[in-house]
């Protein structure tokens, strides 16, 4: 008997497809999500957080810069820039924003948000 969990899932996509190179604001789309865990593709091009806006986050954060560049502003005053193919751990409750993205090129991230 076939149950749904053996059945192979021929829908492959890809986090590259179906992005336009005008964004005016920034696209946050999700490609999983469970109880615990959320998958998603975030799309930016020089947007960045409120300059009063710091995220506070219930949940873990796992990030990675697929393409172009972004850099995360940490409240106790650390600055990390990603390239393609760099990730990090952001813990919950680690107060955080996005202080730039790349103007003239649209950035992937890929962020898994998990408890």
């Amino acid at each position: 008997m076939t149950t749904p969990e053996n059945v192979p899932h021929t829908d492959v996509r890809s986090a590259l497809d179906d992005i336009s190179s005008v964004l005016r604001d920034e696209v946050v789309q999700d490609l999983a999500r469970t109880e615990n865990v959320r998958i998603e593709r975030i799309l930016s091009r020089g947007h960045v957080s409120p300059e009063s806006g710091w995220y506070d986050q219930d949940e873990h954060e796992w990030v990675m810069v697929l393409q172009g560049a972004g850099r995360l502003q940490f409240a106790n005053g650390d600055d990390v820039q990603l390239q393609p193919g760099d990730y990090i751990t952001i813990p919950a409750h680690c107060r955080h924003r996005v202080s730039w993205t790349h103007p003239e090129q649209v950035t992937i991230w890929l962020a898994v948000f998990y408890r």
